[in-house]
């Protein structure tokens, strides 16, 4: 079996994150960071895709390098690189954006190194539609499938540039709010409806602590759901990327499966390990306790997990 490789392309940055009892700053964050150290667990052929700026930290590349993750294509400017301040509130499931940098991202025109343009696997992290298209159209590989993820602001802002990207995938992964922002349904599963019906072949909404809900196009047209609960935590540390971690463990489940086109058994499979990978990051700040996860702990948890699910009918 070949092993897919898989480009991640989106934001990397340096996150400043306050929580009720904690503040921590100059934190490794962006969405391709995540999405890209979550990919290594299950395979070593992550490349990434980004910018940076001058000061952004000697230690993160190097983190990056030790899971070999390919920093190839990780642009650097001699601008400051994109930096998120945010505030958690007491609930830990809403936040506040007190400033934002866009620094080399206001400018940012992607390039993809020829090297990974055969790439199979196409994650597009959350980035400004026009970037993530800028993205695709340099890919070159006659068979491959493509991940997107959004949020918000980019459905307020810039959505015809967003729908074009919707013609273009795969699979689009966001936000429960978000999926009911972009089609005015009250219900999460009818919002998963109308987004099929935009030729979207597979949804998957996250919703959190309360896991995640795939919507799959069958080759008869109809559609099945999916529901995969979230990892039940006892203690909520930082739950930043944690979305991004979700992506980032399906895309490399796909990879480490050899899988350029899932079935629906291919996808539930990545979901699950999506959904552990992204417990382990809500479990401290940063990529902290990310990048120190091993295959064999998600296995582990994942038996447990299991165990948690399943019933006698």
């Amino acid at each position: 079996m070949i092993t897919p490789k898989i480009v991640v392309g989106g934001t990397v940055a340096i996150d400043n994150v306050i929580t009720p009892i904690e503040k921590r700053e100059n934190l490794l964050g962006g969405s391709a960071a995540y999405a890209a150290i979550s990919a290594s667990i299950f395979s070593k052929k992550a490349q990434l895709v980004g910018i940076i700026g001058e000061d952004f930290p000697k230690e993160y590349l190097e983190l990056f390098e030790s899971k070999s993750i390919s920093v190839e294509g990780l642009e650097v400017s001699d601008q400051k690189t994109f930096t998120w301040t945010g505030k958690y509130l007491d609930n830990m499931n809403d936040r506040e954006t007190l400033d934002v940098a866009i620094n080399v991202l206001e400018n940012w025109s992607v390039n993809v190194p020829e090297a990974m343009q055969e790439s199979e696997l196409v994650v597009l992290a959350n980035m400004a539609p026009a970037n993530q298209l800028q993205l695709l159209s340099q890919m070159k590989a006659s068979k491959r499938y493509v991940i997107a993820d959004t949020m918000d602001l980019w459905i307020d802002i810039a959505k015809e540039e967003l729908e074009e990207v919707f013609t273009k995938i795969d699979l689009l992964v966001l936000n429960d709010s978000e999926a009911k922002q972009y089609t005015g349904a009250y219900s999460s599963v009818k919002a998963g409806e109308l987004l099929l019906e935009k030729g979207l072949n597979a949804v998957i909404i996250k919703h959190g602590e309360f896991g995640s809900t795939l919507f799959y196009t069958q080759g008869n047209g109809s559609v099945q759901l999916f529901k995969c609960p979230a990892w039940p935590l006892s203690e909520l540390v930082d739950p930043t990327g944690a979305g991004d971690s979700f992506l980032g463990g399906l895309a490399g489940t796909l990879a480490k499966m050899g899988k350029v086109h899932p079935t629906l058994t291919d996808l539930k499979e990545g979901m699950v390990n999506g959904t552990l990978a992204a417990s382990f990051t809500c479990e401290s700040f940063s990529t902290e306790s990310l990048q120190e996860v091993s295959f064999e702990q998600i296995k582990q948890r994942r038996e447990e997990f299991w165990a948690l699910c399943q019933w006698n009918a």
